[in-house]
């Protein structure tokens, strides 16, 4: 390319798990780009090696993408073309890659997507929740005061909630989520299109509890969560006005069993489904 003209920056999505979603364009451009930005380079040249790509490799990640950004500009502004990939799925979502992009377009570099897998999109469409209306929230503070108010924030969002969630502080989130907005109907999705992909449906109180029983909690994942009902005012709940008995007579009545009308009885009024147990089924059997 003529050094006059800036060259491109290629933003190419990576497989989050199953490597036959690597799509063609994606290797094509790989193999064709001068260089590569990667998260983290060990990483990638795993993925590289697999598909018998070899390029030079330059790291790009949050504690040095002031420094770094600048070089790779000034190495686009000569007229490289760099591909900048993160260890799973799409850059610029929850990484410093978003960073990246803003100085090429400051400086007018051109920037393209070369598009594929994204872990938040493979979730909200598995999680059985709306896909209509959604809004990504990324990773939640690490600091449990700043995450606390974070989510309170959220009380009266009405759209389905897309959370990122590291494994190591799995419990803990859940758990603030559920304190601050109910025991909301949820979706928590691990290990996506990887061999032992999990999604857990049910609601925050079952997943918690389900998740406790196990020794450890493994792999990057996805929360999906209800938004409020944006047909109350101020986010009250609607349903709060019926009892429990009619609060179930209205699920049975559109033909759920009472197993199933229990579970969603517990998400609209944002309690355990062992509370709407013990003041329904129990009382009945008496």
């Amino acid at each position: 390319m003529d050094a006059q003209n800036p060259g491109t920056l290629y933003l190419v999505a990576t497989p989050i798990g199953n490597l036959g979603d690597m799509t063609f364009r994606a290797i094509q451009t790989l193999k064709e780009c001068d260089l590569i930005a990667a998260e983290d380079t060990r990483h990638t040249l795993k993925l590289l090696n697999h598909f018998e790509i070899k390029k030079p490799m330059i790291s790009y990640f949050e504690h040095n993408k002031l420094q770094r950004g600048e070089e790779l500009i000034r190495l686009l502004l000569e007229g490289k073309n760099i591909a900048l990939v993160s260890d799973a799925g799409s850059p610029g979502i929850s990484d410093p890659g978003e960073e990246l992009v803003r100085l090429a377009i400051q400086n007018h570099v051109p920037v393209t997507m070369v598009p594929g897998a994204t872990a938040s999109v493979t979730a909200l469409v598995l999680s059985g929740l709306p896909c209509d209306r959604f809004c990504f929230e990324g990773f939640l503070p690490h600091e449990k005061k700043e995450r606390k108010k974070k989510v309170a924030g959220l009380k009266n969002e009405d759209r389905t909630m897309v959370f990122y969630i590291s494994p190591h502080r799995t419990l803990e989130v859940l758990a603030d989520i559920r304190d601050a907005l109910g025991n909301r109907s949820c979706a928590l999705c691990r290990e996506l299109t990887k061999k032992h992909e999990e999604i857990l449906r049910g609601t925050l109180e079952e997943i918690i509890t389900e998740l406790s029983k196990r020794e450890s909690i493994r792999g990057e994942m996805v929360l999906i969560l209800q938004g409020c009902d944006s047909n109350t005012e101020d986010g009250e709940n609607e349903f709060l006005s019926m009892t429990i008995d009619e609060h179930m007579e209205l699920y049975l009545s559109k033909g759920f069993d009472s197993k199933e009308a229990m579970k969603q009885v517990a998400a609209d009024r944002r309690i355990p489904k062992r509370e709407v147990y013990s003041r329904y089924i129990l009382k009945r059997e008496s």
